[in-house]
């Protein structure tokens, strides 16, 4: 791994990362700006995922007793503590809420979960019955696929093409209009224990379009939650829970390629050393967790039509910047490094030049 990083730049790109995260404006979009306007080379893909691990612990943190109700309702019904049948199994009947609200009463208070008492004497969360909440943990599993099969699927393209910054322009403004549009007209009928496994699937699909830059991975999956008609702290919360195996999926994937290779496979991304990369974590854990309390306020009270303002501005002041050649739109060494890529394939193909290929390598 190189150090062509600073730590006080590491420290301010976990900040960027932790800033922005969890707010529908894109991280990935911000570093990648952040990186253009600054002599820092750029770090890349594998960089910004690694990173995320930080905001992804900031999650886990804020919403641990969300979390631990889930996978104990999860787990029980997985092995059939509830019935032995495939519907008590996968959470679509389940008995009452008692014992799952003795087992999340043990975890401390905070975050989102605020039970409630119903007219039986059991615990009623922010996700409904014990089944449900069995049911959470396959519609985050279910909502998870398609961003792992698109992800793995277009990796080179997300990691190279689509970090273009005209592509980060237009998904800005396109994504936000949506946001926008979807959080003025629709109603806000719905919260996650009304979650159905049609709705699970759309939240996934919405959530792995921001696999393209720029469009904001809370800002698809809580565009997607607002189409559907749900309240905008039902589509924001369920937008953390869902980027969790994503976000930890990603990144120890893409640390781990460091971890075996050394260096990226394009030579022109400078990966940060490990010092670098702890900082830049740490950072983005420490301001993500403190956005989630702040965003998780603001959206209860107010509408997302500030981030969509937001987003709309920062594409006109990225379209001026590459308009005026303050910034280039594309990375200029990472396209000179697959060209040089290209030319020595080639050369070691024609050298020498052989049966079909001499003709071609003579010109």
């Amino acid at each position: 791994m190189s150090d062509g990083m600073g730590l006080l730049e590491a420290a301010f790109m976990g900040f960027v990362q932790g800033m922005t995260e969890f707010l529908p404006i894109s991280s990935t979009a911000h570093i990648r700006i952040v990186g253009g306007l600054s002599n820092t080379p750029e770090p890349g893909a594998a960089f910004t995922a690694i990173i995320q691990i930080g905001t992804g612990l900031a999650v886990l943190l804020y919403f641990r007793r969300d979390l631990v109700q889930i996978i104990v309702a999860w787990w029980r019904a997985l092995c059939g503590v509830h019935g032995k049948g495939w519907r008590a199994r996968v959470g679509l009947t389940g008995p009452d809420e008692t014992a799952t609200a003795d087992l999340v009463d043990t975890v401390p208070t905070t975050g989102s979960f605020q039970p409630t008492q119903t007219t039986q004497g059991s615990a009623q969360s922010t996700y409904g019955s014990a089944s449900h909440s069995a049911l959470m943990g396959w519609f985050i599993i279910i909502g998870t696929i398609p961003v792992v099969v698109l992800g793995l699927a277009f990796s080179d393209h997300i990691e190279t093409t689509l970090r273009n910054l005209w592509v980060i322009v237009a998904t800005l403004v396109v994504f936000g209009l949506l946001l926008g549009w979807a959080d003025r007209t629709r109603p806000q009928n719905h919260q996650l224990d009304k979650l159905t496994w049609r709705h699970a699937l759309w939240f996934g699909l919405f959530q792995a379009l921001a696999l393209i830059p720029g469009v904001s991975r809370s800002g698809a999956t809580i565009t997607g939650g607002r189409l559907m008609g749900y309240t905008r702290e039902a589509a924001a919360r369920y937008a953390f829970l869902l980027a969790l195996p994503a976000i930890f999926g990603s990144g120890l994937y893409e640390l781990a390629k460091v971890v075996i290779k050394g260096e990226p496979e394009d030579s022109a991304v400078v990966v940060p050393g490990a010092a670098a990369i702890v900082v830049a974590t740490v950072v983005s854990f420490v301001v993500g967790y403190i956005v989630i309390i702040g965003f998780l306020k603001i959206v209860s009270t107010y509408s997302y039509m500030p981030f969509v303002y937001y987003r709309l501005g920062l594409a006109a002041v990225v379209a001026v910047l590459i308009v005026t050649g303050v910034v280039p739109a594309s990375d200029t060494a990472s396209a000179d490094s697959h060209t040089q890529t290209v030319t020595t394939v080639v050369s070691a193909q024609c050298d020498p030049p052989t049966s079909s290929l001499q003709a071609e390598c003579g010109k």
